[in-house]
């Protein structure tokens, strides 16, 4: 029992908080910023539809009365066509977005678990855990260190 003690005494064991990471990471921000560039577009495009489809629904509310029945179902119809196609290029946008996400996730996760593996294997330790534990002294926290590693990447 004596020597199970003695070795666990020499186990270096770190700490780390992915959340933390995920929030704090310069690539974060990079990643959001180049997705908001790469689907902008597309989101003023819906932004368009949008009014589109609202100045249509005015017109259709000021001058319904007025309109001979067959210009006011043309009206009705293009509204309605609008609005399904403003719904499913919404849908196709929000399924790519969130594509994208994953896999702006998935290289950061990556890069994450490299740099934990860097601090780790540079500064000796045994055994690395993430966030799900109980309890962690800060004392065993490299959180900082690996966020120092992803800034300077």
């Amino acid at each position: 029992m004596v020597a199970l003690n003695t070795h666990a005494a020499e186990l270096k064991v770190g700490y780390v908080q992915v959340d933390k990471i995920l929030q704090e990471a310069p690539q974060t921000a990079e990643s959001g910023k180049k997705l908001e560039k790469e689907f902008s577009p597309r989101s003023q495009e819906l932004d368009r539809m949008a009014k589109q489809i609202k100045d249509l629904e005015s017109v259709l509310d000021k001058e319904g009365l007025t309109l001979s029945e067959s210009e006011r179902r043309n009206k009705e119809r293009d509204a309605q066509n609008i609005k399904i196609e403003f719904q499913r290029k919404q849908r196709e946008l929000r399924e790519d977005i969130n594509l994208r996400k994953n896999e702006e996730l998935g290289a950061l996760q990556d890069r994450i678990n490299k740099a934990v593996q860097s601090v780790s294997e540079t500064e000796g330790y045994d055994l690395v855990v993430y966030s799900g534990v109980a309890y962690a002294s800060k004392k065993i926290d490299i959180t900082d260190k690996v966020l120092k590693m992803l800034g300077k990447k």
